[in-house]
């Protein structure tokens, strides 16, 4: 038998378990909630670098500027451009584009209509488009603009050369395109403006 009565008490024990329960569990916490920690910076950071990747790789926004594209495109407006779409198919005719000229513009990117593709003859005179002879039905001209600022300058018969596409503004008389820089490689091509996203009075599909 013990000398120390508390050594054969029952209460002594459960209080004396209690508290190493106590302790172990003082002793979880701090661990548990660095472990949440680590996990909220790394779900953080994930979500960071996909956003990254989606900006470079599939979809971006960009801010028009300028008139070249009324009244399809007004200046301020802000697009949605599908990055992606181009490493799948070649751009069509009637695409809306970004481009990125750093031998033409080195500050800023255009956006431009596709009118011609690789091997076709694209000429303008007037308000005519031709394709390999063929007037090109463009219904998303405005005729009152047109009739105001008329369509600029022409462009002699051309034919456009591989991988390339013949770019032009919807505002003719006030667009600075292929018939100024000429046919633009497909590798600047920076994607195809989907979508008006801004202001909502101009949401629409392109």
């Amino acid at each position: 038998m013990s000398d120390d009565p508390a050594a054969d008490d029952p209460a002594a024990d459960d209080a004396e378990a209690n508290d190493a329960e106590v302790d172990v569990d003082d002793q979880r916490r701090p661990s548990s909630a660095r472990r949440r920690r680590v996990e909220w910076l790394a779900v953080l950071g994930i979500a960071v670098v996909v956003a990254i990747l989606v900006r470079v790789f599939v979809v971006e926004q960009y801010r028009v500027e300028g008139e070249s594209m009324l009244s399809t495109l007004h200046d301020g407006d802000r697009v949605l451009v599908d990055k992606l779409s181009y490493r799948f198919h070649d751009p069509r005719r009637g695409d809306v584009v970004v481009l990125e000229l750093s031998d033409v513009l080195a500050d800023e990117d255009l956006i431009k209509r596709v009118i011609g593709l690789p091997g076709e003859t694209v000429e303008l005179e007037g308000c005519t488009v031709r394709i390999d002879g063929v007037a090109l039905a463009e219904p998303y001209l405005d005729d009152e603009l047109i009739e105001r600022e008329g369509c600029g300058e022409a462009f002699a018969a051309s034919v456009v050369p591989a991988d390339s596409v013949f770019v032009l503004g919807d505002h003719r008389g006030a667009s600075r395109d292929s018939r100024s820089f000429g046919a633009v490689n497909d590798d600047d091509i920076v994607g195809r403006a989907r979508m008006i996203i801004w202001p909502p009075s101009d949401w629409s599909w392109l």
